[in-house]
This record gives structure tokens, C-alpha cells and sequence, in this order.
């Protein structure tokens, strides 16, 4: 299949689910990254257990999981996906960033980056609204995919 080709559409140009079917199931695992910034002081009490709505990041690692396994439920044109993997992890700066890693894997016909980029998004939405009351200029920021294995078009890893 030629790469300007678009997939997602029939003959009438209306959208479609790409059809997966004759495709073989191999092991497939995306990671991807988004970094959160806030003030040094919402960061702290995030640290410390400080945030009245609760344990921040254990709440967004749990909401970046559901997120994973329900991308398809999210974007329309999303296949459903039996994960068999899913993490969050969080790094922080010591300042004022935290970065949220996930991992996805799966043993399909269909990658899961779409699932892993959900999962980021959705544990840094969740980390803004338990600490918004505090800290309304949260931003989050640089979205990407870090690095995708299996399936036809093989390993990719992002140039940063």
C-alpha cells in the first residue's frame, strides 16, 4: 500500500473502519510521553499528598490505563484492542514538570499507539483536574509518540 494513500475512507469518500481481517496478529507495544508543567508548589504537594481531591498520581496512573483500554470507545476509527499491557510512569523535573511515560502492548492485527497516546493524555488531564483548584496555568505539552514496535511497518522511534 502506497504511504499518501488514506485508508480510512470507502469509495464514496465517507469514512471507515480499515478492515484488519487478513492481517497477522503479532506482538505490538507503543510507548508515548507528555510532560505537564505547574507551579513549584502544586508539584510539591503532589509530592507530598497535599492535594485535597487525593493521591494524584496514583488516580492518573489508574485513569491512563482505563484510557488505554478504551481508546476505541475515543476515537472513532480505533479498532478495539485486547491490551495485554498497560503502565503509567512519572518523572518530574524536581521543579516544576512532571513527564508521563506509558507503555502499551498487545498481541493484535492493529498497533496500539493511538492506545498509548490516549493513556498520557488522560493521566495528564486527570493530573490538571484534581489540582486545578490550586493551579489553573497548568499546561500540558509535547505529546508524542516515543517509540512503536510490530506489525508491517516495523520498529519506529521518534527524533528528539
Amino acid at each position: 500500500m502506497e504511504k499518501d494513500v488514506l485508508t480510512h475512507f470507502n469509495d464514496e469518500k465517507r469514512a471507515k473502519m480499515v478492515d484488519v481481517t487478513s492481517k497477522s496478529e503479532t506482538k505490538r507495544r507503543a510507548i508515548a510521553r507528555a510532560t505537564i508543567h505547574m507551579n513549584e508548589e502544586t508539584l510539591a504537594r503532589i509530592h507530598t499528598g497535599k492535594i485535597a481531591k487525593g493521591d494524584v498520581l496514583a488516580v492518573a496512573q489508574v485513569a491512563g490505563i482505563m484510557a488505554a483500554k478504551r481508546t476505541s470507545e475515543l476515537i472513532p476509527m480505533c479498532h478495539p484492542i485486547m491490551t495485554t499491557k498497560a503502565d503509567i510512569s512519572f518523572e518530574d523535573d524536581g521543579e516544576t514538570a512532571l513527564t508521563i511515560t506509558s507503555e502499551v502492548v498487545t498481541v493484535g492485527k492493529t498497533g496500539v499507539e493511538m492506545e498509548a497516546l490516549t493513556a498520557v493524555t488522560v493521566a495528564a488531564l486527570t493530573i490538571y483536574d484534581m489540582c486545578k483548584a490550586m493551579d489553573k496555568g497548568m499546561r500540558i505539552e509535547k505529546t508524542y509518540l516515543v517509540e512503536k514496535t510490530g506489525g508491517k511497518s516495523g520498529t519506529f522511534k521518534a527524533e528528539v
